[in-house]
């Protein structure tokens, strides 16, 4: 077996559910989970009609490099999305469509990763765990950057060393972040760009919460944004992740696209045509219906909105939980441990969270998620009110 299979940790749900597989919690009050970031709001229809009005594709091979409509769609979206200027985003050389972000992120790294250079894929400090496994599994050694309420949760880029920077392979972005919901300035990645330019890495931005924001007339920037701030028509190093299933409430179509520097994803279609990863065609033509459709992603935004605002109101009071830039995740400090939080709260409400801590890893003593919980506001507004109810109410009590 590969020896490199040793070195994963148990997923954080894993984790939760050895924490709580012996607790019992009251019998009295219905579970209520704030714990998985899995979208309950409702799938668009008008996808649902797409995808059935060609099940006669099921008997066609899908490409790899996916259908020309739908990735002019994706090409159409960055440039009025994020503000890319017409004809940058070539659909046949800068835009591959993928099952998700989680495949194509892991996929990715197994790509990019110089096995013989015994380098670093860096990322931010919590983080999605996906890009921890994937730099064990590509040979490279994972390398964290703390986000800390002291620079807004993100990481403090100029304190890392030019010997990390000359390591790096990969660089992980995830903005806005999980599970802090900071966003990463346009100003910030503009710097990133040019250390990757210095130092000779490739910066994957993981932007799957991008849409899910709160004011409506400022959408957060992007990778591609800062590329288009510069002159960079090239992308030069430069690669973004997008998916439809937090921005249209879609995590059961997987899929999503990856799209940059034209040189970086002729080779990762390369790796991709022999990994077998091919888009379903009747997926694509219900994606092109997704990525061209803003109104159901404005209605989506505005049931998050009301969501926070409302649990907000009720546990502001009684811990240190304020709203995040993006995403549906609340990143609340907790009145002691983390996980005894967690336990009791399950035992005691009936309530699921994350602890933080099983969302970082500890480094010179440090695990940057001690002491916090994730809750991800995906459940109807009468649940999530209910369970704001029910946290408030145990840290009276506690």
């Amino acid at each position: 077996m590969n020896p490199a299979l040793d070195q994963l940790q148990p997923y954080p749900f894993e984790k939760l559910r050895e924490l709580l597989g012996s607790v019992q919690p009251a019998a009295d009050k219905r579970p209520i989970a704030l714990s998985i970031g899995e979208p309950k709001h409702r799938s668009p229809e008008f996808v649902g009609q797409a995808l059935t009005a060609n099940l006669d594709k099921l008997a066609v091979y899908p490409t790899t490099l996916g259908l020309p409509e739908l990735r002019q769609s994706i090409a159409t979206w960055c440039e009025r999305r994020f503000g890319v200027p017409t004809g940058w985003l070539d659909a046949a050389r800068h835009v591959l469509p993928v099952n998700g972000t989680r495949e194509a992120l892991f996929a990715f790294t197994q790509a990019v990763v110089d096995r013989n250079a015994k380098g670093l894929v860096v990322s931010p400090n919590p983080f999605y765990q996906i890009y921890e496994g994937a730099a064990f599994l590509a040979g490279a050694e994972p390398h964290y950057l703390p986000c800390l309420e002291a620079h807004d949760f993100n990481p403090d880029f100029d304190a890392v060393p030019a010997e990390t920077w000359q390591r790096c392979q990969i660089l992980f972005l995830c903005s806005p972040g999980n599970p802090t919901g900071a966003l990463i300035p346009v100003k910030t990645l503009k710097k990133l760009i040019a250390l990757a330019d210095e130092y000779d890495f490739v910066i994957a931005a993981d932007e799957c919460y991008s849409e899910l924001y709160f004011d409506e007339d400022a959408p957060p920037p992007g990778l591609l944004s800062a590329c288009a701030e510069l002159g960079r028509s090239d992308f030069a190093r430069c690669v973004v992740f997008h998916s439809l299933s937090k921005r249209s409430n879609l995590p059961g179509l997987r899929s999503g696209f990856v799209a940059g520097d034209a040189n970086i994803l002729k080779h990762f279609l390369l790796y991709r045509t022999y990994h077998g990863c091919a888009m379903p065609v009747q997926t694509q033509l219900a994606s092109v219906a997704a990525w061209n459709d803003e109104a159901h992603v404005r209605a989506n935004r505005d049931m998050y909105r009301e969501k926070f605002a409302a649990v907000l109101d009720i546990l502001a009071p009684v811990m240190d939980a304020q709203r995040p830039d993006g995403g549906f995740y609340l990143w609340a400090r907790t009145p002691g441990d983390d996980t005894l939080f967690t336990r009791d709260l399950f035992a005691t409400e009936h309530v699921t969270v994350v602890p933080g801590s099983y969302l970082s890893r500890e480094v010179n003593g440090v695990n940057p998620g001690a002491g916090r919980v994730r809750m991800a506001l995906v459940a109807p507004l009468a649940e999530c009110i209910e369970a704001a109810e029910r946290i408030a109410r145990f840290i009276r009590g506690a």
